[in-house]
């Protein structure tokens, strides 16, 4: 089963942890991420821009219209993104919490239900 972790933030907290400790969080999940890739239950961990790089797309009279984002108005956004790939739902709980800063802020873990084949012959 394949599970979504999600990781929020905002850029008042990235701008108050201590400049000097930036190298050392990075590391720990690094660390994380070779653990669970080694696994082969991490399929992939992507960082997301700040939010202030968020565009909306639309489709108006067949044309692109894009205007600044993020869709929501909330003080934390989407930061990182973890695609997980486990046995079952307590193993990807497992992997949630062991990440890196769970135990200061929440990790958001979401099933995935379906995905799309990857070329026509997989349908």
């Amino acid at each position: 089963m394949k599970y979504i972790a999600m990781i929020y933030g905002n850029q008042e907290k990235w701008n108050a942890f201590p400049a000097e400790e930036w190298p050392a969080a990075i590391a720990k999940v690094e660390a994380f991420n070779t653990k669970y890739r080694a696994t082969g239950e991490l399929l992939g961990a992507y960082g997301l821009a700040d939010a202030a790089a968020a565009q909306l797309v639309r489709r108006t009279d067949g044309a692109a219209v894009v205007t600044d984002g993020p869709y929501l108005e909330t003080k934390e956004y989407l930061a990182s993104f973890y695609l997980l790939d486990c046995e079952n739902l307590e193993r990807a709980q497992e992997i949630a919490a062991d990440f890196p800063f769970a135990d200061v802020d929440p990790v958001e873990l979401w099933p995935i239900l379906h995905e799309s084949p990857s070329n026509a012959a997989d349908a």
